[in-house]
């Protein structure tokens, strides 16, 4: 499709919040061996069932490699109880499963002609760690193709899982992501802060410092802090002062407290325990219950395995009184430093869908 020669805000386009009407999810099929290295055939199980909650209340449409991969997959989910033709497959050839990251951000704008735009953002692998990315950084283009959809290129890097919405302006995000000198270090934060502006049709950007420990993205915001309404949010934070994650935390929940939305209002904060250290093979795993991923009908929360896991659940179910609260076991899956956010990225309905 062309490619407009405006930015989608002066269009009037915004991206809906997580937590808004979907259409689909779009995953990309996890094949890399190097991501889960002696453990990739173990996280099947978690992502069927993740898929098989998903499809209770949404398309689920999933990216790859072939045909072979395709086939590979419809049996891997037969075997899990989900039926497979009851997913859609695009051969949409990718490097790795991390769709919250290389795949489309679809924005919407119901006045206009084409209702729904697809932005494709560059995409470096969180700073060329893990190359190579060049399948996975035209995924948001071939989508786009396949369904006639408008695309924009603003020309640098950015993810998915580095920005957090509440749908009325305001976007959240890290400073130890997004002004990190691997993305894109002739920017900066102001100019970070207009191409957000511009490409995700949002009018406020609110900073928090910090990451977690073991975190490869440099401090995706999806691991952190998550709006769950359009004055709320959910943050997690450390109990025990002697873990390394503590001061982290703290320091994130002092610059909340002093954050105001776009009507002048304090967000409200809600405050969730980590879970307890995820290690595998010496290594700090990034575990957080903040990467649930909002469906229509439930909200998909990650599990470790330890006592907050259902301290955890009960905070989440609060915040979302309309939905259901699945835990799924992510134990195997935080090998690859990544949960069901991360595998995940939705897209809206198209408005005119609204207004039949």
């Amino acid at each position: 499709m062309k490619t407009e020669r405006s930015v989608p805000r002066e269009l009037g386009y915004t991206f809906p919040a997580e937590f808004a009407p979907h259409e689909a999810t779009w995953l990309s099929w996890p094949h890399k061996e190097a991501s889960w290295p002696g453990k990739i055939a173990a996280i099947y199980p978690a992502y069927a069932r993740f898929i098989a909650e998903l499809l209770k209340g949404e398309k689920v449409r999933i990216n790859v490699n072939n045909e072979q991969m395709r086939k590979d997959a419809s049996l891997i989910l037969g075997q899990n109880g989900v039926a497979p033709e009851q997913v859609e497959f695009y051969l949409h050839p990718t490097n790795d499963a991390w769709c919250r990251d290389h795949g489309p951000a679809f924005l919407t704008n119901p006045a206009a002609k084409d209702s729904k735009v697809i932005v494709d953002w560059g995409y470096n692998a969180w700073g060329d760690k893990y190359p190579p990315y060049d399948l996975d950084d035209v995924i948001p283009t071939l989508i786009a193709k396949r369904f006639q959809l408008p695309v924009f290129h603003p020309g640098i890097v950015m993810e998915g899982g580095s920005v957090e919405f509440n749908g009325k302006g305001t976007l959240l995000t890290s400073r130890s992501c997004l002004l990190n000198p691997n993305r894109n270090p002739h920017l900066t934060q102001e100019q970070i802060e207009q191409y957000l502006s511009d490409y995700y049709g949002i009018e406020q950007v609110l900073w928090v410092s910090e990451g977690i420990v073991g975190d490869d993205t440099d401090g995706h915001i999806d691991d952190t802090v998550r709006f769950v309404n359009e004055h709320t949010l959910l943050t997690v934070i450390e109990t025990r002062k002697s873990d390394e994650n503590y001061p982290l935390l703290q320091t994130n929940l002092k610059e909340l407290k002093s954050m105001r939305l776009l009507n002048g209002s304090q967000p409200d904060i809600v405050e969730m325990p980590m879970p307890d250290p995820v290690i595998w093979e010496d290594q700090r795993l990034p575990a957080s219950y903040a990467n649930f991923y909002i469906a229509n009908q439930s909200v998909i929360v990650p599990v470790f395995r330890c006592k907050n896991d259902e301290i955890a659940l009960r905070i989440i179910q609060d915040c979302f009184p309309d939905r259901t609260i699945v835990p799924i076991d992510s134990t195997d899956l935080i090998w690859g430093l990544g949960s069901f956010h991360c595998l995940s990225q939705q897209e809206p309905v198209t408005p005119a869908s609204l207004n039949p």
